[in-house]
């Protein structure tokens, strides 16, 4: 039997962002990411590369007042693909998990793909100081840590997932983002990955 292919694609239109999102679970970290913001590109790369999911996202909002209607909506719009590319979730291992250091920084990220959205964003004392700073060089305007946060809210809430994120330490903010999106990526990829051993889906209810 031909195993179907896990992709999806989304689009969103409101009257501040217009996106059109592309996801290929099974692929091989690749795509084009433009949404006008320099850093959340970069961002997003990370995520595609370390997940080894193909991503393309077409993004244009309204950043001339802030980031955060693209970002959140760029957020949804994924999780609401990568719902869609998973299914029924048969054969998924669901839980998926990764630490991962960045020079200064080292962030853990723990998830499942359950179906039930909900967001634990832990922040330790060794990098509470670097949260509250602006990362200017991302732009003339920006893009701080609370960007973070609303892009992880986001992405929980729309794809239905539990996922629990603790920054341990960071003192370059550039290097603690890199460790959250680099983490999240690992961690989804071990979460979506299939197991033949599995039968169904990986819950004694029979239903994800």
């Amino acid at each position: 039997m031909k195993k179907r292919a896990r992709k999806a694609k989304v689009s969103r239109k409101t009257t501040e962002t217009d996106i059109t999102l592309t996801l290929n679970i099974d692929g091989k970290g690749e795509g084009r990411i433009d949404t006008s913001i320099p850093f959340f590109d970069h961002m997003l790369t990370l995520l595609k590369r370390h997940g080894l999911f193909d991503l393309d996202i077409k993004a244009k909002g309204d950043i001339e007042v802030d980031f955060h209607h693209t970002v959140e909506d760029v957020a949804i719009c994924l999780g609401e693909a990568l719902k869609k590319a998973l299914g029924g979730k048969k054969g998924i291992r669901r839980y998926g998990s990764s630490s991962v250091p960045m020079m200064d920084a080292l962030c853990t990220v723990i998830l499942d793909l359950g179906g039930r959205p909900n967001l634990v964003l832990r922040v330790e004392k060794d990098a509470r100081a670097v949260t509250k700073k602006i990362f200017s060089a991302a732009s003339d305007r920006g893009f701080d840590f609370s960007m973070v946060e609303e892009f992880l809210r986001a992405f929980s809430n729309s794809a239905g997932m539990d996922l629990h994120v603790t920054l341990h330490y960071g003192s370059d903010l550039h290097h603690s983002i890199e460790a959250v999106f680099k983490a999240l990526g690992r961690a989804l990829r071990e979460a979506a990955s299939t197991d033949t051993r599995i039968k169904g889906v990986m819950s004694t209810k029979g239903k994800l």
